[in-house]
């Protein structure tokens, strides 16, 4: 059988490798997904999409369609002795450019069905049911050999298959997993109750803050309970769940997901092996889900790396710009693990007895990246920031940039009175803000003549029109 070919092959088709098989669609790469499941899934894990991945799904052209399924939450709530002591949201007004100040409540599954059903209206991009055995590599590229001996060739391979990653394992990539003794219950349903329902993430303190409440979409309901025990039923988290919101009670009318973990914490040594080989997701990191950082952190992967392999693949860019991939992710990675471990502790462990608030003082604290929205590659500086929202006139209409930019290109956003008559290659569009136009969001930026936004929306560069054109020719 002839080897088929193809310029990437995704292994796994949960919400990190369909986002990837996506975004390389929008950039013109051909993609083949390998997962040995039979769909999409339909219930349970994620249960948050973030800020900012509210805006990667807008540059994306995902937003209009999954925003309206979702439940916006900005408020985390602390609850005592049968009654609310905290309630904050205040670190929403300290995230400058920030639109969609509010995470969105929706599980994981509306978006894999969403990307799983724009993937399929393209062709047999996705193949399900489907084992891969073997990944080889060469310089030539990548020979992947699935179950049945079916070998695809290609360019490069991602693996998104998990934290059982067969990728990870086969190029022996090391991952030193810590377990905390930390065992969660996590219930999805639909709830009648006496307590004061609120669209608000709320932890309970009783001896601890072992119970946390979170809105989701439509009429169910999550519950986190910390059992700290692999042995228990549903009722003995359902009675965790009524000694914490004392004097009110509550009792599921139905269930739609009912299931166990185990906090686990790791960062893979290498994101990108053998120049061909890259890891992201959960194949290159795990944490605890405090927080809601996981698909959020494994979207934002996907959008880093798509478009820096559509510009080697499809632009003849050096190979060297695929390294920022590891070079920028990981990092973010570790200070996932950083945030996710110390909100999961501070449920357990306390000083002062009070886990709950010391949990949503945490997220006030780490809000940045809780949120996404502190996100930035380098240290200081314009560059390496996520370009800030702002509205902008385009033609008759007013609308902001996040809702004109475009994953398959550069943007260079033109502040410049004079017209510049710049040369600009086809992966660069050019969008020049005259005087007059409403940039109040953008303070930052308006000292510049130019700034050159990445396709995942972050700054390349800032400064003179003559700075930009030296760095375009660089490119």
């Amino acid at each position: 059988m002839k080897p088929q070919d193809t310029d990437v092959v995704i292994v796994g088709a949960g919400p990190v490798g369909l986002m990837c098989a996506y975004l390389g669609n929008l950039c013109g790469l051909s993609t083949i997904v390998v997962d040995k499941s039979a769909g999409p899934l339909e219930v349970g894990r994620a249960d948050a999409l973030n800020a900012r991945t509210l805006q990667l799904l807008e540059i994306g052209g995902l937003f209009d369609e999954l925003y309206p399924l979702g439940k916006p939450c900005n408020t985390s709530s602390v609850w005592a002795e049968g009654k609310f002591v905290s309630r904050q949201s205040s670190w929403w007004d300290d995230l400058p450019g920030c639109f969609h100040k509010h995470f969105l409540m929706l599980g994981q599954s509306y978006v894999e069905k969403l990307l799983d059903q724009k993937l399929r209206a393209k062709g047999p991009i996705v193949r399900r049911s489907t084992m891969v055995e073997d990944v080889r590599v060469s310089p030539e590229g990548c020979e992947t050999t699935l179950a049945g001996g079916e070998k695809i060739r290609s360019k490069y391979v991602i693996g998104a298959d998990g934290s059982r990653s067969l990728v990870r394992e086969k190029f022996k990539v090391p991952f030193q997993i810590v377990r905390p003794e930390l065992v969660w219950a996590v219930i999805d349903g639909i709830v009648e109750t006496d307590f004061p329902k609120v669209p608000e993430i709320i932890a309970f303190q009783a001896d601890t803050a072992d119970v946390a409440w979170i809105p989701r979409e439509g009429e169910i309901d999550r519950f986190y309970v910390r059992m700290d025990t692999k042995e228990f039923a549903l009722e003995d988290a359902l009675a965790k769940i009524n000694r914490a919101m004392r004097p009110h009670t509550l009792r599921f009318k139905g269930i739609t997901w009912f299931s166990q973990f185990s906090v686990k914490e790791s960062v893979a040594e290498k994101f990108f092996v053998h120049d061909r080989v890259f890891l992201a997701g959960d194949a290159a990191h795990i944490h605890s889900v405090n927080g809601g950082q996981g698909l959020n952190t494994g979207l934002a992967d996907a959008f880093n790396l798509m478009w820096k392999l559509n510009q080697v693949i499809n632009h003849g860019k050096n190979p060297e710009l695929l390294q920022s991939y590891e070079d920028e992710r990981q990092p973010v990675a570790r200070s996932v693990v950083e945030t996710s471990g110390e909100l999961v502790r501070s449920t357990k462990y306390s000083e002062t007895g009070t886990q709950a608030l010391d949990y949503v003082n945490i997220v006030q604290k780490r809000a940045g990246n809780i949120t996404g929205m502190g996100i930035r590659y380098g240290k200081e500086g314009p560059v390496g920031q996520r370009v800030p929202d702002f509205k902008v006139q385009v033609g008759a209409s007013e609308t902001r940039l996040y809702s004109i930019l475009d994953y398959a290109s550069y943007t260079l956003l033109v502040f410049s009175e004079a017209d510049t008559g710049l040369q600009l290659p086809p992966f660069i569009k050019k969008l020049h803000l005259g005087p007059g136009q409403q940039r109040s969001a953008a303070p930052g930026l308006l000292h510049h003549e130019a700034v050159l936004v990445r396709p995942d929306g972050y700054i390349e560069e800032t400064g003179t029109l003559e700075l930009i054109r030296l760095k375009i020719a660089q490119m």
